[in-house]
């Protein structure tokens, strides 16, 4: 018997052992090619052993159940599910390998075949609601291209599209949504120069076609938004690179995307998801900032929203609650993709969440905004190389919710303590007066303001305490 006949006996022996009984179920090993599984129907359940997860509270040692997060329990006059609004990303959980730029894939889970097929996709998406059904939460986000393979041409692809949606609609049921769908405008290699801003007319009016598509898709599962991952559609690096005329193309894609929404009666939001260093260092949408003034020039504003990734925010060089808190300044924080980077590591390492700090600070902003609905707080995240077993899966998005749910026990008793408010206040008191309510209004100008300066001389600079705001926000983490 050669190598191969027993590799596969050794993979068919696992996945037996899974079916029946094991309830920390592994992924193939890496050299099998992902070839564990037959090209069949998948028998049984996905993840077998994992029982739906429960909260068990914050003394619990079970790795398998919420310390923070209580899906039902109200703060503010809304239940926490309704404040977090959490999310599954498909192509992180489902089609993620744990490969990166210096290592091949180090996981391919039980029920893969191999294949780019349409069977396979399908039984990806029967594994994606069994697992977010055990999770306990009701949305998931997608890409075109990862939730069914592209075909030979437009038609062909869209076929396939279809027939996964058709799954997708029926295994959704009554109660899930997608909080947004998107068009992957990237991995192809007609997409090297960009999408709506290439410099080649063909894929210009391929990626619309592709976009138009994605759009009735979201449409059809009820997804509540839709995101343009900019980075990788914005302009290029190269010297003779026309940046004015990629903005303008862009700008004129994306008024066509809005006339198109309204077309199909599309009621979600459209977001922009701001993405610095991929793969351009000239992009119009590096940051939040940078992003709101693009949609400004164009008179998008009122027609965009934008998706904040938290490790996006950190290759751009802020943290991720100042371009959460950015964008709710201007009235454009409209989702969250809830990650995180290694401060050490210079790209996209989508890690998940576990800064108690970051996440309260987070939900301050989310607070303040009044919530995130339509949007909210998706997992576009991935299991480190090393985490191969099929209960990482849950572990990880567990350790995720249960982040973002204690940021939101924080927040709330931050606010409720008012101490850290009252600090705040105290720092800016010194324009609670006539003059101050002048210059808020906009009535003080620079005449009145040097007489003033001439009559109280030189200011006195009180203490901003900003370790006694450190130690207060400290005290609730």
């Amino acid at each position: 018997m050669d190598g191969k006949k027993i590799l596969l006996l050794l993979c068919i022996n696992v996945i037996s052992f899974l079916v029946s009984a094991s309830s920390r179920s592994h992924a193939c090993a890496a050299e099998s090619g992902g070839k564990c599984s037959d090209s069949g129907e998948w028998k049984g359940e996905f993840f077998p052993g994992i029982p739906k997860i429960k909260y068990e509270g914050p003394h619990s040692q079970n790795p398998l159940a919420y310390r923070w997060y209580n899906a039902e329990e109200v703060i503010f006059g809304r239940k926490m599910k309704d404040w977090l609004r959490f999310s599954v990303a498909f192509w992180h959980t489902f089609c993620g390998t744990g490969a990166d730029p210096f290592g091949a894939p180090t996981k391919y889970w039980p029920w893969e075949d191999g294949t780019n097929s349409v069977a396979m996709a399908k039984r990806r998406m029967r594994a994606n609601f069994e697992f977010i059904n055990k999770l306990g939460i009701d949305r998931w986000c997608f890409h075109d291209r990862d939730i069914a393979p592209e075909g030979k041409t437009i038609q062909e692809t869209n076929s396939n599209l279809d027939e996964v949606v058709k799954l997708a609609k029926e295994l959704q049921g009554d109660n899930i949504r997608p909080l947004w769908g998107t068009a992957q405008l990237f991995m192809h290699p007609r997409y090297m120069h960009g999408g709506c801003t290439s410099s080649e007319l063909g894929v210009y009016v391929y990626a619309a076609a592709q976009v138009k598509k994605a759009m009735e898709v979201t449409h059809y599962l009820g997804g509540e938004n839709y995101v343009f991952w900019g980075g990788r559609e914005g302009y290029q690096t190269l010297l003779n690179t026309d940046m004015e005329f990629e903005l303008d193309h862009m700008a004129r894609f994306l008024e066509a995307a809005v006339a198109y929404k309204k077309k199909i009666g599309f009621k979600g939001t459209l977001l922009i998801e701001p993405k610095p260093q991929e793969p351009t260092k000239h992009q119009y949408d590096w940051d939040a900032a940078t992003t709101t003034n693009f949609l400004r020039r164009y008179g998008l504003v009122g027609e965009f929203k934008l998706n904040i990734e938290c490790n996006h925010a950190t290759l751009s060089g802020h943290s991720c609650h100042h371009d959460v808190e950015t964008a709710r300044i201007n009235g454009l924080l409209g989702n969250i993709d809830a990650n995180s980077g290694d401060p050490q590591t210079g790209w996209d390492t989508d890690q998940f969440l576990t800064d108690i700090g970051e996440a309260t600070m987070i939900m301050l902003s989310v607070i303040k905004n009044g919530g995130l609905e339509p949007g909210g707080l998706n997992f576009d995240a991935k299991l480190r190389r090393e985490s191969t077993d099929v209960e990482d899966m849950f572990i990880a998005h567990i350790v995720g919710m249960d982040t973002l749910a204690r940021g939101l026990r924080n927040a709330a008793k931050l606010i409720e303590d008012g101490s850290l408010s009252e600090l705040t206040h105290q720092r800016y008191a010194s324009f609670d007066n006539e003059l101050g309510a002048l210059i808020e209004a906009g009535k003080a100008n620079f005449e009145m303001l040097e007489k003033k300066a001439i009559e109280w001389g030189e200011p006195k600079v009180a203490s901003a305490k900003q370790e006694l705001a450190e130690m207060i926000f400290q005290s609730f983490l």
